[in-house]
């Protein structure tokens, strides 16, 4: 036994120096002892999420996309200068978006969508669809269209309800934007408005399971006479899931008071993308909900495997210079058809997190878009964006 050992002791110092001598790729950044086959076709995530188990079944958004959906900047909610600020990024999505699918912009008005016409040069126009509805603010994941499967795999949009992440700011326009999306397309609106929910709240890793704040959801600003009982049985009849995985969150520490999609994303059923413990606790992630979110099981009594995305190197600068005082994060991405658009920060980490993402999904095309001036209102690339999934003749 004891030469065995030291058999199995000089074996382990000679892996560690070989792997010392040819390096490890930094894209490799796992955990759970156990790597993530990421060589395989990159659609693999979303193949992986297409169990029905409730009433309507939400695509993965590594999905097929008809399309995704935007909500164009406008000054008219916050005055001038809001629009011109963040029209930039919109351009950039819409151009590296409309390679492989529509995108739907949606337009305050008539002179806002003659506005974004004259800006839109070098882009193939038959990819551009412009519905012209009036909008609070640009926040597409949690106030825009939710399209679901039904049994029968046709297309509805869930409609949950909006209050402006607890009556924080204007949003009697976004609430309505589902129904107007809903009459305009033909598809039918599922009325859930007794529920508060925004789609940057929760994430699913499409086999029953869902991670979630209580700061978010289970909150007196969002849905004041519901339990989190009573909440979970809503998100378990309408998306099946039976396995809640909650953190705690943080109330009142920025305007959605926590949202998961800021740290935390499925790959596919079995794993998760998120950050390091430490940059977890710098992120403002409690050590309690650390340990949730590193214990999580899912609903088969599995532990997660894990991925990590770095934070920024150094806290965010605007262009202007102005320091924000925090760092930005990664882990908001947005995957399209052809493209993920990553956010980023002109930071030292932008290029490490592009290629971790990249290795993830080498289908795809990364692109890092700036978002700097869209980041200091409180969100990156996934709040903005909302994909509409195909439809399913069969």
């Amino acid at each position: 036994m004891i030469h065995i050992n030291k058999i199995i002791t000089i074996s382990v110092l000679i892996l560690i120096i070989l792997l010392t001598v040819l390096g490890c790729s930094k894209k490799e950044i796992f955990t759970n002892e156990e790597n993530i086959d990421t060589d395989n076709e990159d659609t693999n995530a979303s193949k992986e999420k297409v169990e029905v188990l409730g009433k309507y079944r939400l695509p993965d958004e590594a999905g097929e996309h008809e399309g995704t959906w935007l909500q164009w900047p406008h000054n008219n909610t916050y005055g001038k200068g809001y629009k011109e600020e963040l029209t930039p990024i919109w351009l950039e999505m819409t151009k590296k978006l409309s390679v492989g699918e529509k995108v739907h912009i949606v337009t305050y008005d008539e002179k806002e969508e003659k506005y974004v016409k004259e800006l839109l040069t070098n882009v193939n126009m038959d990819k551009i669809d412009f519905n012209i509805f009036q909008t609070d603010d640009v926040w597409a994941r949690d106030n825009g269209p939710i399209f679901v499967y039904d049994t029968n795999n046709e297309l509805k949009i869930m409609d949950w309800g909006f209050n402006g992440w607890g009556e924080k700011v204007p949003y009697n326009k976004d609430r309505l934007l589902r129904r107007h999306v809903g009459e305009k397309l033909g598809i039918e609106v599922i009325d859930l408005n007794d529920v508060v929910i925004e789609g940057g709240a929760i994430e699913l890793d499409g086999n029953g399971s869902l991670l979630l704040t209580r700061s978010a959801v289970v909150n007196p600003n969002r849905n004041p006479l519901l339990s989190e009982k009573e909440i979970e049985m809503y998100l378990e009849e309408n998306y099946g899931v039976s396995n809640f995985i909650w953190l705690d969150g943080v109330k009142g520490m920025e305007i959605t008071d926590f949202h998961i999609d800021g740290f935390a994303k499925f790959y596919n059923k079995s794993t998760l993308i998120t950050l390091s413990k430490g940059d977890l606790l710098e992120w403002g992630v409690s050590k309690n909900d650390i340990e949730v979110l590193f214990n999580a099981k899912n609903k088969d009594g599995i532990k997660y495997k894990y991925i990590y995305l770095p934070l920024t190197k150094k806290n965010v600068i605007l262009k202007n210079g102005k320091k924000l005082g925090y760092k930005g994060s990664y882990a908001n991405f947005y995957i399209g058809n052809k493209v993920i658009l990553v956010p980023n920060y002109n930071d030292p980490n932008d290029e490490t997190a592009n290629e971790i993402i990249s290795s993830l999904y080498p289908n795809h095309k990364v692109v890092g878009i700036d978002v700097r001036e869209l980041y200091k209102y409180g969100g990156m690339i996934h709040c903005v964006t909302q994909q509409q999934p195909i439809g399913i003749s069969e």
